[in-house]
């Protein structure tokens, strides 16, 4: 009976052990569970970065790339076909309207002229005698020596005979004026920017026809430099601000340390499918000749920015088929998406026309699996941890 009496609190004792380890595993296991799921709902809710948009600039101010080109410029083309006598104006020469450029012989032109002249004479004559003839028959008629069928025949002659004459006549007139064109004469007041001929070519008739040689037969070229024109093409998204009494700032290379002023004449109101831009005019005044048909120039525009509009990052901006979105947090921490109306995109900063209010709170860099109506935890990430895009900008 000892014996048995002593095992029992030995016995005993290794049970409140094992209650107690079992216990501990237990309580552990629980603890865990709810770890887990605590941490599985936490992460069910994901992190983003919100911020809110911000008043786009007041001024706009744009760079590109244009052409400076003449107030007039005429390619010069012969209208009689020859071989050069003489030239009279070279490269750069300063003409005015009339000056002789350059003549041209033309026998065989002259040969034509003469051919038309005779021509004429010898239909003249035949009208001369068909006025004789009809005069006669209708002094015959009188005295009813011939029929009226007659009369009619000598009065068809007549005025048949009329018209070759006015024909040959008119014959003789184009030819009168092709000779005018064996002198080349400038259009008007310039300056001779291109001379394509020498003494002894020979050029052919032709309002910028290809000689046999496949090359075109240009002579001259008269340019007038007075006042320049300035061409350059305006993408699509900055077209508003192109309007009557816009003022340009214009540099070019030959010239780095000084400005030129060019005023807005007109633009295409229409736009290149290729490149979405529109071809816009400008003035310059030249009356010392300083610019050049042909000069590169860097043209810098500056106007009213289109009000109304916002300015957010453009990593926060959401690319879908219907169009361009953004991820807006409400104040439930819920997630909204929203169509935007996009004006000015840069690689940091969208201008934003119409979608979006000042206070919205807008996801940055929104993930992939972002959802609507999905529930956000919003975080302020670690100081430096993510630049500002304005910074990087700047």
């Amino acid at each position: 009976m000892a014996r048995s009496t002593g095992r029992h609190p030995v016995l005993l004792a290794g049970v409140c052990v094992l209650a107690l380890a079992s216990g501990w595993i237990v309580i552990s296991r629980i603890h865990e569970s709810k770890s887990l799921r605590e941490e599985t709902a936490h992460n069910a809710i994901p992190d983003v970065e919100v911020i809110t948009p911000q008043p786009g600039a007041k001024t706009l101010t744009l760079t590109l790339p244009g052409t400076i080109d003449a107030w007039y410029q005429a390619p010069i083309y012969p209208q009689a076909s020859g071989y050069v006598k003489m030239w009279y104006k070279d490269f750069g020469a300063e003409v005015k309207a009339g000056d002789v450029l350059a003549e041209v012989n033309a026998p065989g032109l002259d040969a034509q002229y003469q051919q038309a002249k005779a021509d004429y004479d010898a239909t003249a004559a035949k009208y001369n005698l068909t006025v004789v003839s009809a005069a006669r028959w209708h002094a015959m008629a009188q005295s009813q020596a011939v029929s009226g069928q007659s009369v009619s025949v000598a009065d068809a002659n007549k005025k048949s005979g009329y018209a070759e004459m006015e024909a040959a006549q008119h014959n003789v007139d184009r030819f009168e004026a092709l000779e005018k064109f064996k002198t080349i004469v400038a259009p008007f007041d310039g300056v001779v920017t291109s001379r394509d001929v020498n003494v002894g070519d020979y050029v052919s008739a032709g309002g910028g026809e290809h000689s046999a040689s496949g090359e075109a037969n240009q002579v001259f070229v008269v340019s007038d430099m007075h006042r320049m024109r300035l061409f350059l093409s305006v993408p699509e998204v900055f077209s508003y601000i192109l309007k009557p009494g816009m003022v340009a700032t214009v540099s070019v290379p030959q010239f780095p340390n000084r400005t030129f002023e060019a005023k807005f004449l007109t633009v295409a109101k229409g736009y290149d499918p290729n490149t979405r831009t529109a071809v816009t005019e400008f003035t310059i005044d030249n009356p010392d000749h300083l610019l050049w048909p042909g000069t590169f120039a860097s043209v810098h525009l500056t106007a009213p920015a289109e009000g109304g509009v916002q300015r957010i990052p453009t990593s926060t901006l959401v690319f879908e088929e219907k169009g361009m979105q953004v991820a807006v947090v409400d104040g439930t921490n819920h997630v909204h998406f929203r169509n935007i109306e996009v004006g000015r995109m840069a690689d940091t900063r969208t201008d934003v026309i119409s979608g979006i209010q000042p206070g919205d709170r807008i996801v940055r860099n929104p993930p992939a699996d972002l959802l609507e109506g999905q529930e956000v935890r919003v975080v302020v990430p670690a100081k430096g941890y993510e630049q500002d895009d304005e910074e990087i900008e700047g």
